[in-house]
Parts: structure tokens; C-alpha cells; sequence
């Protein structure tokens, strides 16, 4: 049996009220059984999908790619391109498919990525993002975002980005999601890239000041929610990404702290049950346990047992043969599991 929840506050509150906190597309992360997870432990965060190409997207297994559960609401699926056409495509696809968004990558600093001209390095090329946003609002009624840098290589300057926000947001895009880093396209690897530059806030900061009329989220460096909740006297969202990650119950504070609202009424342990609960039909349909194990290990950080918990989960759950009794064993090793 699934988690349902009211969707109905999230649904109906608009753009800048939905983007108060989310959680960043990352790869090999934030698949459909972390979000699935979050939702259990969270009703308000914004979830992402992780970054999908448009090949992937118009031509890979939209049951594996874009599947997702109702629970999940409301979700954004983000998209690396830069071809209007496709672009558009995606988007249509998109929305069929029940996404609350689309999202545009302008961030990712991978050679892949580059080598297919998308992500960081279309930050050089406002004009080019600007029609993909233009071609994708023309062709669904979804809201369409971007995610980028704060600039690329010496591409760095405030001016700089002020013009890509401004010939952006001249095509219909009202909300960026601005990783507070610039992005080296030669010379550091994609974690690099997420640690060595130097974190720059007020620039995001001055962003909002000089497009009052945007919806601006900062994503970058917050590993508690207290930090990144402060920068709300400067901008109308924060996004986590590692963090919400490696440790998924930080997700517990985001409805009170971010939105005035009760948190879920659910310790580990019941959200543990219900995604185990989860966990059973997803193995039915041929879902592999260490894909489903993954977006839990971290589960129990901060509770005594939370080391002996991933060991049993990392040392078991890839034996032949393993299924749910791996979780359930790996749970007695945690002494205080019902926090």
C-alpha cells in the first residue's frame, strides 16, 4: 500500500512559494525511489528528477525514465539540450506524463555534457537558451525553469550574468535556480567543480535585487537547513542538494521551518516501514534491491547503530538471493530506530 498524501496546498501555491525548498536534480540520486522517499519524510519540498537528455527523454524507456509514483507531487523533471525542437518535444512529453515542471540544465559541468553543447558551457549562449525556453512555452502550459551558474571559465563576470538572466527571462522563463559557483569546463571533474570554486552568494543576492519580479533559488554549498533558511531575506528559495541526500531525514524540518507547517507525523522507523512497504512491489516488478536500498542508507544518520546500519545494508544487500529481510536485519543494529 502507498503513501498518499493531500497534494492540494503544494499544488495551488504559486511559483515563488513552491521554490521556498527543493531538492537538486543529482545523478544517480534522486531516481524515483529516493524522491519517493522524501516524499514520505516531507510533504512540501520540490523534487527533481535527475538530469535526463533530450534523446533519453524522446526516445529512451519513458516507463523507466519518467515513471513515477502520484505520491511524488509535485516533481520537476529536468532536461539537458539545446535544440528548440527537441526541447520542445520534451517538453511535451513532460507533460504528458504528469510532471508539475520542466527544468532546464545550464549548470552540469561534465565533458559529456559539453561535448552534446548543453549544460554549463550554454551559459556563453543566452540567446540559444532563450529560444529553448520560448519554444518550450510555446508548446506546453507547464512552468519552465533554468538551473545554472553564476558564470563559466572567465566567462565570470556580474554583467555577464545579468544578461543571460535578462535575454532568459525576456522569453518567458519567471524562475532561475542559481548555483552560487562558477564552473570550470576544462580542467576540474564534475565533483570538483561542485567543491573548488569559490562559493559566491551575494552575487545571487544581487541577482534578486536587480530582477525583483523573479523568482530566485540558491542552490549551492548549505548543509543544514537553519543556514540555507536564512538566505531567504535575500531570495525567494533555497535548494539542497548532497546533503538531502546523504542524510534524508533532514527532509523532517522542511514543512515547519521553510512553509509554517506540522511535519509529517511519521519517526524513522514508520517511514522506514512505510518505503519497505514500497520496496516490495518495486522488487515485484523487477526492481534490483541495491537501487532501492540506496536512497536509505543514510537514513539513520545521528542514531546510535547508523554505522552498523550501512555496513549491513552495503555487505548484503547485492548477495543473491537478498530481498527486504536485508533492511529489516540491518535495523536491529540501530538502538534507537523509532526517532
Amino acid at each position: 500500500m502507498h503513501a498518499v498524501f493531500d497534494q492540494s496546498p503544494a499544488g495551488s501555491a504559486d511559483t515563488a512559494l513552491r521554490h521556498r525548498f527543493a531538492v537538486a536534480p543529482m545523478m544517480d540520486c534522486t531516481d524515483r525511489h529516493y524522491r519517493y522517499l522524501a516524499r514520505l519524510i516531507s510533504r512540501r519540498a520540490l523534487l527533481y528528477t535527475e538530469m535526463l537528455t533530450t534523446g533519453a527523454v524522446i526516445f529512451g524507456d519513458a516507463g523507466n525514465l519518467l515513471g513515477f509514483d502520484p505520491a511524488e507531487h509535485p516533481v520537476v523533471l529536468q532536461v539537458g539540450g539545446s535544440d528548440p525542437v527537441d526541447m520542445a518535444r520534451s517538453a511535451r512529453i513532460a507533460e504528458r506524463r504528469g510532471f508539475d515542471e520542466i527544468n532546464i540544465n545550464v549548470g552540469c559541468p561534465s565533458g559529456r555534457v559539453q561535448a552534446g553543447t548543453f549544460g554549463a558551457c550554454l551559459m556563453k549562449q543566452p540567446e540559444l537558451v532563450a529560444d529553448c525556453v520560448r519554444s518550450m512555452r510555446d508548446a506546453v502550459s507547464l512552468p519552465v525553469t533554468v538551473k545554472h551558474r553564476i558564470g563559466v571559465d572567465d566567462h565570470d563576470s556580474v554583467d555577464a550574468l545579468k544578461r543571460f538572466v535578462e535575454t532568459v527571462s525576456r522569453a518567458g522563463c519567471d524562475t532561475f535556480i542559481v548555483h552560487a559557483r562558477k564552473a570550470w569546463l576544462r580542467g576540474l571533474s564534475p565533483k570538483q567543480n561542485r567543491e573548488v570554486p569559490q562559493l559566491n552568494y551575494p552575487t545571487v543576492h544581487e541577482l534578486k535585487r536587480s530582477f525583483p519580479e523573479l523568482t530566485m533559488v540558491v542552490n549551492g554549498g548549505f548543509i543544514d537547513l537553519v543556514s540555507a533558511h536564512d538566505h531567504l531575506q535575500w531570495v525567494d528559495g533555497v535548494m539542497l542538494g548532497r546533503a538531502a541526500f546523504s542524510n534524508p531525514w533532514i527532509l523532517s524540518g522542511v514543512d515547519q521551518l521553510f512553509h509554517g507547517e506540522p511535519s509529517l507525523p511519521l519517526g524513522r522507523r514508520e517511514v522506514l516501514d512505510a518505503y519497505m512497504s514500497y520496496c516490495q512491489a518495486q522488487l515485484r516488478r523487477g526492481v534490483p534491491l541495491p537501487r532501492l536500498v540506496r536512497p536509505v542508507v543514510g537514513l539513520f544518520q545521528g542514531c546510535r547503530g547508523a554505522r552498523a546500519w550501512r555496513r549491513c545494508l552495503s555487505e548484503k544487500a547485492h548477495l543473491p538471493g537478498a530481498g527486504i529481510d536485508v533492511m529489516e536485519n540491518a535495523l536491529t543494529r540501530v538502538a534507537d530506530a523509532a526517532a
